[in-house]
């Protein structure tokens, strides 16, 4: 009777609106209480029994309490759950089956069924699983956290646990593609120039399967080079729409782990029938190139080829032999001279790169050395040689000429973009730099010519701290249906086709060459789903690349903790709860704890936003800065690794 009282209810409602309440998002920390970071910026202290109704990350509606000026909050409603989809691992106790997640801040064993296809009895403890949850005890009817164990991942012994979790965690396939046993040539009505006998070779790391280029280059009695690129032709295979085309659009890239790729296409195709072997005669997509003798490229053709590749060429033999070091030799005299007339076009393009475009300095990549069973052997750091500069610069040449033929015959394609600072960021990287003596406009920012003249500007000033603040304030590269900017390389526009076995956009790229060859209309534009689909496809690579190999540095670093040995680093990120670090030696990430900084807490101060610590008044660490550190732990649990600096 009560109930349905309307004056009991009004008065209820009443209540309930003078009640203060926050919303925002549940933090969890290890010692079983939490916080809530409210929307407007508090952080509201949760005690541990209010915490078992709630979980880390998940948005809520809670009632402020306020006592001996403490102000703490009990969750009321949920907005959100912070766990949807998530990945765990088995916990059997007592004959009941729950599922601890595999997350930092979460320690809970939730209660667990499985799904109907599944036998709970094969189950195992530790064994990782990808669960779904059901129901949360801030939800109507529900009284506690329940789950259900969908797919069963890995045993806790399984050697391949890193990369295996790493790809269900990201809902990234686990294998390659199946495909057909016979790839019949499609007809494409174009015809294809016979260059088998022209002396294209390939340069690649060793254990490279999936070539998709490969080099043929002339020098012009004018001056200047010719260059042909032949790109491997997957199109001239797969039909529009197959099955074999909608596996491809779904994966939208080959995955490259340490140890392990999954690749976009049948590998069938992707490391044998389009691959661009030595020997082989293979179908390709081409162009010209005509460079002037200052890298300018004057004109380019794009058609159809035979190509043969006449050398299968590493890095490591060509940049050695360009400068002068082992034993290596070309097999010929005519792979000689295309070697030193490509490394002459890349002097020039690089020239012309640092006049009209922008080129950053190199880093070196980190190559993981694996045993058979997954163990790091050694993580090694290779400095971009001359070789890797002669390939990036051919096909930045390659695709910066692709971008414009697709702009002047199509109108669109597959671009990659970089649109920089927004208006609002814009206005904040202008105060940035005038606290730094260096006069910039808003109208320089947004505009990429404006933007390489001030970034000219920043190399001669050499302030790693003003570099990371300003690509703090910058956006994130995209990809779009439309011709844009790219700031990040300095150019108008920049599409690429010269990876299609490894990139479906590349693949779209390529059939809209091939229109304006057959002399077709164009089709349609990428659809706004498949740019999306594609930018977030390649999120999803990358955090899945990031991901193994933190977990990897914390194997091979684990014993490096236990001594606490010393690594020189650079400072990549502060917060609140302490600065980041990447180690020079390998290329690790650590994270050093504002309590290792200084003993009295009191004294310390740190801006996120400004990226800079104080001690005392101090300044003591700066975003970008290099810091000795020492590594004191290595957390497999979590893949992650803590350091404190060096004394």
């Amino acid at each position: 009777m009560l109930q349905n009282n309307s004056a009991l209810a009004q008065l209820k409602q009443q209540i309930r609106d003078n009640t203060p309440r926050a919303t925002g998002v549940v933090k969890g920390t290890e010692k079983g209480f939490g916080f809530l970071e409210t929307d407007d910026g508090q952080s509201l202290f949760i005690p541990p029994p209010a915490m078992k109704q709630v979980m880390h990350g998940d948005r809520i509606e809670a009632v402020i309490h306020e006592a001996d000026e403490r102000k703490s909050v009990a969750p009321d409603s949920l907005i959100e759950a912070g766990l949807d989809r998530f990945i765990g691992r088995v916990q059997k106790r007592e004959g009941k089956l729950s599922v601890v997640p595999d997350h930092p801040s979460i320690k809970t064993a939730i209660r667990a069924r499985v799904h109907r296809q599944l036998d709970e009895a094969a189950m195992n403890e530790g064994d990782w699983v990808v669960a779904r949850l059901l129901r949360h005890p801030l939800r109507a009817d529900d009284r506690s956290f329940f789950c259900q164990i969908d797919e069963v991942i890995a045993t806790s012994s399984d050697p391949s646990v890193p990369w295996r979790v790493t790809l269900a965690r990201h809902a990234l396939e686990q294998a390659s593609p199946s495909g057909a046993e016979q790839w019949p040539q499609l007809e494409e009505s174009l015809t294809r120039t016979d260059l088998s006998d022209q002396p294209f070779f390939t340069i690649d790391s060793a254990s490279t399967t999936d070539m998709d280029d490969a080099l043929y280059i002339e020098a012009r009695s004018e001056g200047g080079y010719r260059l042909t690129v032949a790109i491997a032709d997957p199109t001239a295979y797969i039909a529009v729409d197959d099955a074999v085309d909608r596996e491809a659009r779904q994966r939208a890239f080959t995955v490259y782990l340490p140890g392990r790729n999954v690749t976009m296409l049948p590998e069938a195709l992707a490391d044998d029938l389009c691959s661009l072997k030595q020997d082989a005669d293979r179908l390709a997509l081409a162009a010209t190139l005509e460079v002037d003798s200052d890298g300018t490229i004057t004109e380019t053709r794009f058609f159809t080829a035979t190509v043969r590749s006449h050398a299968r060429l590493t890095y490591e033999q060509v940049s050695d032999w360009l400068e002068a070091q082992g034993e290596w030799q070309p097999e010929s005299e005519s792979i000689a001279q295309q070697l030193r007339q490509l490394e002459g076009f890349t002097r020039a393009r690089q020239q012309w790169r640092e006049q009209h475009a922008l080129v950053f300095p190199d880093r070196p990549d980190y190559v993981f050395k694996l045993d058979e069973a997954g163990n790091v052997l050694d993580i090694v750091a290779e400095p971009r040689r001359i070789a890797h500069r002669m390939i990036e610069e051919a096909m930045i040449a390659a695709n910066l000429s692709c971008a414009d033929f697709l702009k002047r015959h199509v109108g669109h394609g597959i671009y990659n973009v970089h649109q920089g600072f927004t208006e609002e960021r814009a206005d904040q990287a202008v105060q940035l730099l005038a606290a730094q003596s260096i006069e910039a406009s808003r109208e320089q920012l947004m505009g990429v010519e404006g933007y390489r003249t001030l970034r000219r500007t920043l190399d001669t000033h050499n302030n790693a701290w003003l570099d990371a603040r300003l690509r703090r304030l910058q956006g994130f590269a995209g990809v779009s249906s439309e011709p844009g900017p790219h700031f990040g390389m300095g150019v108008p526009a920049y599409a690429t086709w010269t990876s299609p076995i490894r990139k479906y956009g590349d693949m779209f790229n390529h059939r809209l060459i091939k229109q304006v060859l057959r002399e077709e209309t164009p089709s349609t534009a990428a659809t706004e789903t498949l740019t999306e689909h594609l930018g977030e496809r390649r999120r999803l690579n990358r955090l899945a690349e990031r991901d193994v190999k933190d977990w990897l540095y914390v194997r091979y670093l684990s014993e490096a903790a236990r001594e606490g040995r010393g690594f020189a680093a650079e400072i990549v990120d502060i917060r609140r709860g302490g600065l980041r670090v990447r180690l020079a030696a390998n290329g690790a990430s650590a994270f050093v704890p504002a309590s290792t900084l200084t003993s009295d807490r009191d004294q310390l101060s740190i801006d996120e936003r400004e990226g800079l610590i104080h001690i005392g008044g101090e300044l003591r660490y700066r975003l970008g800065d290099p810091l000795n550190v020492v590594l004191s732990e290595a957390r497999e649990e979590t893949r992650s690794l803590v350091a404190r600096p060096a004394e």
